[in-house]
């Protein structure tokens, strides 16, 4: 569910109280373990965690004017979402798999790049922090322009 929110701090306190705990953590893991660079705004209705104009001017493909995207989360009708942009085309799927089977005994609920959890407790905070931290800003566009040109 899109949020109208203008900061990632209305937008958590606009949440129903049961999930404000998780979204403020992972925002709080997220900013403690992402790479100088990336800025945190509201994108698409979401947190979202991106390469700003400054340091990638020509911005996301589908509309240039919006930031180049590259981890979000929301708190959806019936999971909290976590959606990195470098799960989708495997660039890091393989780690993170195997990462999850490490600390979870369950299968993980899962779209291309999106990761969903019906219970906050099931949020896997250190793990979605150590994911974070995996891709510096540059190495995020040189993967996102390579598979541009594909």
């Amino acid at each position: 569910m899109q949020s109208a929110a203008r900061t990632p701090e209305e937008y958590v306190e606009n949440l129903p109280a049961e999930r404000k705990p998780v979204i403020q953590s992972l925002r709080e893991v997220i900013l403690k373990n992402l790479p100088g660079g990336f800025m945190e705004e509201m994108n698409y209705g979401m947190i979202g965690y991106v390469v700003p104009h400054t340091l990638y001017p020509k911005g996301y493909h589908v509309n240039p004017r919006y930031p180049l995207p590259f981890m979000n989360i929301a708190s959806q009708k019936n999971h909290i979402a976590v959606y990195h942009m470098g799960l989708y085309d495997g660039y890091m799927l393989n780690w993170f798999l195997m990462e999850w089977s490490s600390c979870s005994g369950k299968k993980p609920d899962m779209g291309k790049c999106c990761i969903r959890f019906k219970k906050p407790d099931d949020v896997p905070l250190e793990l979605i922090g150590r994911l974070a931290s995996r891709v510096t800003p540059q190495e995020w566009i040189e993967v996102y322009e390579k598979a541009l040109k594909q």
